[in-house]
């Protein structure tokens, strides 16, 4: 071989070398433990959730650094919101969201968080809603559940997850559209509200599967309906509101995504982490065993739910009164 033709060859090697490590210092790779928010306390569906996806993390070796999970409920989510918002380092900061992420902003302007902001990394399932009471209660379907909380007006107790979120929203439909007046007290997280009916210190409440399931399965808690388009595969004996006669179904976001100002790279990293986190075995039975319903959703696709979210969410805040 000549010695232009072993120059030309090295400088050819060289070049596609120095495009290698330049590639390899363009993507993005965590250098620090991950910040991982979660929008409500301890014991609930989206702090179940975040810690699943943590445990699948570690377990299946997805990333090189750990994901760390903070509980921040105060203030209907607004807390976290805010800490998402502010963080000094956005590649390193994610946050569990639930509905409150498109709520809390609509009933908190000055607030000042506009959730388009947010890096859409994954929406990993939209969880859903029974309406749950006690086995002492005396009640046994959805009937007699309106004919009793109507007799006892305000004496009776609904209790969800923050105020004017998702239980609060639902609350407000069951007194507006069946005429009752149902006290509502808001709680940190859906644990805490399912551990409060199973004590019998509430009346009722329209819990997760996943919060409630515990309190399913020792028979104390007695689902009456559920808020879906169809019967659920773990309740199969629970009629939807819509078999009823009523037309209305409502889901929780269960999404997670990234701080504002996340840098592209971060973002393409965190969607393929969550991407192979859906896709686990143990996410999947999850999926299955907490009646959990949605495909996973990433990019613009997500960002065009939000924004159905956040007019729909809209339109219910104005029709209770919570915002104008």
């Amino acid at each position: 071989m000549t010695f232009m033709k072993q120059l030309f060859i090295g400088l050819i090697s060289a070049t596609l070398m120095i495009g290698t490590m330049s590639s390899t210092a363009i993507a993005f790779e965590p250098d620090k433990p991950i910040e991982f928010i979660i929008m409500a306390g301890k014991g609930g569906g989206a702090d179940k959730m975040a810690r699943l996806m943590q445990a699948i993390v570690e377990k299946e070796n997805l990333s090189n650094r750990p994901l760390f999970p903070t509980n921040k409920s105060g203030g209907s989510g607004a807390e976290a919101l805010i800490a998402a918002k502010n963080a000094n380092d956005p590649d390193h900061t994610l946050m569990v969201t639930l509905n409150s992420f498109f709520t809390t902003p609509l009933r908190q302007p000055g607030l000042r968080i506009d959730n388009s902001t947010f890096a859409p990394i994954g929406r990993m399932a939209e969880d859903t809603f029974l309406l749950w009471v006690h086995k002492d209660s005396g009640v046994t379907t959805f009937a007699e559940y309106l004919t009793k909380a109507k007799a006892d007006g305000n004496k009776w107790v609904m209790g969800g997850t923050g105020r004017a979120g998702e239980d609060n929203i639902i609350t407000n439909f069951l007194n507006n559209e069946f005429g009752l007046s149902m006290k509502y007290i808001p709680y940190q997280g859906g644990g805490e509200v399912a551990k409060q009916v199973a004590g019998k210190q509430l009346n009722s409440s329209v819990n997760n599967p996943s919060e409630a399931l515990g309190f399913y399965e020792s028979g104390d808690l007695v689902p009456l309906v559920a808020f879906t388009d169809e019967r659920l595969p773990l309740f199969p004996n629970v009629p939807t509101l819509k078999e009823l006669g009523n037309d209305f179904s409502y889901f929780m976001q269960r999404a997670v995504v990234g701080a504002p100002g996340m840098s592209d790279d971060a973002l393409a990293y965190y969607t393929d982490l969550f991407t192979k986190v859906y896709q686990s075995s143990d996410w999947q039975d999850y999926k299955n065993k907490q009646s959990l319903m949605g495909e996973f959703m990433t990019g613009d696709e997500l960002r065009i739910y939000w924004d159905a979210q956040n007019s729909r969410h809209s339109v219910i805040l104005k029709a209770s009164g919570d915002i104008k």
